[in-house]
């Protein structure tokens, strides 16, 4: 069998891999928007190096949309097999592929708008709502620790387990039953971090043959988790001093929810001044619900939570924005504010009209609280760039710019050592990292080959392996 990366090799976007049986079947693990470049995002994410029609099925790892955002296009292009993925994942992208086709029919008006003005011609979303309904139609969820076969013949047994990243984040392993030899391949797909709010800890993999594990903070280590709340709480009341508003660009799965979780525990322990608190996202509100619906995912510190706060995610001060009218509303208040929007990388969504509206005063803050992929107006505002475009148009960075990566959903490399390290490593014929970029990586590499780890390697984008 042949396995080829066709996503985040050598980046952390657009994750996708290629999996063809002997009998000439293909199985799809993950189908991901490629975030970053304008112009190489708008290449990546039209084409495909295959037949859409050939993928014999989809395996989904979790809802993130450099995950799965690639999915209507797809459809769109011919699939017609099933996407496999926990029950909620399948929750959560009902509501998120039908927001990521909504933003970019909407963003793509805005910035005909513009291209008008400048009597250029327009450009077309990558996909639209209707895709998106259409490939739901196709999603079929799944129990953690259950086993199943996505494909008719059944030669391919499949496991999800707990990744702890995102709630519905799953590892896989896939046991391949093919003449007389069977093989088993792991994917960790994102792997989150130990002792965090809300979801339950990541769940060990069961051994393998051939291992695909993500990469993302090779070399690396992260703040303290209990660290999170304090520094929350000092962002928020030093910009109040300056009477300034804090951004938080957020993802709308996972990191929204945690955050507003900690703003309601700094809330309850009166640590927090009398401001509002907006998360502007209709998606984040919907999937705030899915969270709800979902206490199967809870890790026991929320249960325990839930016995002296019914609502961990809402408190006297929080409002969830829906409509558009009072979304621009909030762009004309000057006074002390938390605003929380999508999408993490600022590549999407309202927090772009809001960035646009108060990225030039120093009074306010923007506080990063999640991974950036290079090239993405997100890494620009990290890396503190002077001058940054939002839709066309430039604007100087005076805003205060925090970053914590103490809200980081990736398991940092020691967090990502003791995961590997359940696995047995004399049975790995093959690890191959994704998900990082080459200086992650590379750094990566060198720790699993000192710990004994044979034939670490780091795929480039397209290259294909014999298993």
């Amino acid at each position: 069998m042949k396995l080829t990366f066709l996503g985040t090799a050598e980046t952390v976007t657009g994750s996708m891999h290629l999996l063809t049986l002997d009998n000439g079947s293909k199985l799809l693990m993950e189908c991901g928007l490629f975030q970053g470049r304008r112009a190489e995002a708008a290449r990546r994410n039209r084409s495909l190096p295959f037949e859409a029609a050939s993928i014999g099925a989809v395996l989904l790892s979790h809802a993130h949309i450099d995950h799965s955002g690639r999915l209507p296009f797809l459809h769109k292009a011919g699939f017609r097999g099933h996407v496999w993925a926990t029950h909620a994942t399948r929750s959560l992208c009902q509501y998120m592929l039908m927001d990521s086709a909504y933003i970019q029919e909407k963003d793509v008006a805005f910035v005909n708008k513009i291209r008008r003005r400048k009597n250029e011609p327009p450009v077309e979303p990558l996909y639209r709502r209707s895709d998106a309904e259409a490939v739901l139609e196709s999603f079929v969820g799944v129990h953690y620790g259950k086993p199943f076969s996505p494909l008719a013949d059944a030669q391919v047994r499949i496991e999800y387990r707990d990744a702890g990243h995102i709630l519905g984040s799953a590892s896989m392993v896939l046991t391949i039953r093919q003449q007389e030899r069977t093989v088993k391949v792991g994917f960790t797909g994102d792997v989150g971090r130990p002792d965090r709010p809300i979801i339950r800890d990541p769940q060990p993999m069961d051994d393998c043959d051939y291992l695909i594990s993500e990469s993302t903070y090779g070399g690396k280590t992260h703040e303290p988790t209990d660290l999170s709340k304090k520094r929350l709480q000092e962002v928020i009341g030093r910009t109040v001093q300056r009477g300034g508003k804090v951004l938080i660009p957020a993802f709308a799965v996972g990191r929204t929810q945690e955050i507003v979780h900690t703003i309601d525990q700094l809330w309850n322990e009166a640590r927090v001044p009398d401001i509002p608190v907006y998360v502007d996202s209709p998606l984040a509100a919907n999937v705030t619900g899915v969270f709800r619906t979902h206490p199967e995912c809870y890790d026991q510190d929320l249960r325990d939570y839930l016995m002296d706060d019914p609502n961990p995610f809402g408190f006297e001060r929080l409002r969830y924005v829906r409509n558009v009218r009072d979304s621009k509303a909030l762009n004309n208040q000057r006074v002390p504010m938390v605003v929380i929007a999508a999408s993490g990388m600022c590549e999407a969504g309202r927090i772009l009209h809001h960035l646009r509206n108060n990225v030039e005063d120093p009074r306010n803050t923007i506080l990063m609280v999640g991974y950036c992929a290079d090239h993405t107006l997100g890494k620009r505002l990290i890396d503190r760039k002077p001058l940054i475009r939002i839709f066309g148009e430039e604007f100087r960075l005076r805003a205060e710019v925090v970053v914590m990566n103490s809200y980081s959903a990736h398991a940092d490399e020691v967090e990502m050592l003791d995961f590997l390290g359940q696995l047995d490593p004399k049975r790995l014929k093959r690890t191959f990292l994704v998900h990082g970029s080459p200086q992650r990586q590379q750094a990566f590499k060198q720790v699993l080959d000192g710990a004994g780890y044979r034939k670490v390697t780091i795929p480039r984008h397209g290259q294909s392996f014999e298993l």
